[in-house]
């Protein structure tokens, strides 16, 4: 608990445990470096069928599978883009960073879902086009390559599906394996569909469904990124029910200039300013108020805020306080 001006007490929960030179990192290093490694193996194996995918779609001229190479080379993109802010995001904090880097994660996440869309856009027109005048398709290597396609993104979805968890960073690359892992499964289809039936459309309308499953999963991920980027309150923290409860916590007369937002996955942050009565702060009962304040935004919501900063301010100072 610290002075924040004449008459008025603040407390940053946390502070103490999350401040630059404070506290032990160890649980959230582990973490972080459980983290890179899923998402190293997960690019290696990525990579490896990303150039061998877009060889055989250019031998057997198939366009589902260029989709989908096309679609690994965004994976490919992103798992470096993910790795990369993983590693940005284990940065400690510093007194002229003092979060660390860890929205570097929500970059990536953003990052990962545009490349994600602007594929989706370009196979979707192209699947379009070739629905109306479809092209030689060779079968025989599409579903091989189809089969090697899959077998590799079951493999890197087992490698991060136990951090999938962690970060929207980690998330996204989860998905996209999943997205690829899909398409893969819709290459395999249409190669069977053009070996048996000689349907050789069956390759466009397979573009097409992995484009389906592509652009609403870019659109998700950017939405979910684009919220933390622009500081909006968490979805699930129904603000004006924290400001019920802290309305009714004895002794609280008001609250204002209340804020709530996320600084990267898994750390929500909330502000506030609390009037309460004079006598509150002559008689010692801040620190009670303050437990209570902090205890309320931490365990009676949807989201739990740890890291919480309540300003008590004496009933008499609501003529200077400028209120936002």
């Amino acid at each position: 608990m610290s002075a924040a001006g004449p008459g008025t007490q603040s407390s940053d929960r946390g502070n103490d445990r999350d401040g630059p030179g404070h506290g032990d990192h160890g649980g959230r290093d582990r973490t972080t470096g459980a983290s890179r490694g899923r998402l190293a193996v997960a690019l290696a194996l990525t990579a490896a069928v990303l150039v061998a995918e877009a060889v055989t779609g250019l031998l057997t001229g198939s366009l589902a599978l260029l989709a989908d190479a096309g679609h690994m080379l965004t994976d490919t993109a992103g798992l470096i883009i993910a790795l990369t802010a993983a590693h940005l995001a284990a940065h400690p904090p510093t007194d002229h960073s003092t979060w660390g880097l860890r929205r570097a994660e929500v970059i990536g996440a953003a990052g990962q879902a545009g490349m994600l869309a602007v594929v989706g856009i370009v196979v979707g027109v192209r699947a379009v086009i070739d629905l109306t005048a479809p092209g030689e398709i060779e079968a025989e290597g599409m579903l091989v390559m189809g089969v090697i396609g899959l077998i590799s993104n079951v493999a890197s979805i087992l490698v991060l599906a136990g951090g999938r968890g962690e970060s929207l960073n980690t998330r996204a690359a989860f998905l996209e394996v999943v997205g690829d892992a899909l398409g893969s499964l819709g290459v395999i289809v249409a190669a069977g569909v053009v070996a048996f039936t000689g349907w050789s459309r069956a390759d466009a309308v397979a573009s097409l469904l992995i484009v389906i499953l592509i652009v609403p999963r870019a659109l998700s991920l950017l939405r979910s990124a684009g919220r933390v980027l622009m500081g909006f309150t968490p979805e699930a923290l129904d603000l004006a029910e924290v400001r019920r409860h802290v309305l009714g916590i004895e002794h609280v007369e008001d609250v204002h200039d209340l804020h709530a937002w996320t600084v990267s996955s898994g750390l929500p942050v909330l502000t506030a300013h609390v009037v309460v009565r004079d006598q509150c702060l002559l008689d010692g009962h801040t620190a009670r108020i303050l437990d209570r304040l902090q205890a309320c935004v931490a365990e009676h919501f949807p989201v739990p805020v740890r890291h919480s900063t309540f300003q008590l301010e004496p009933a008499s100072h609501r003529a200077h306080e400028r209120i936002c």
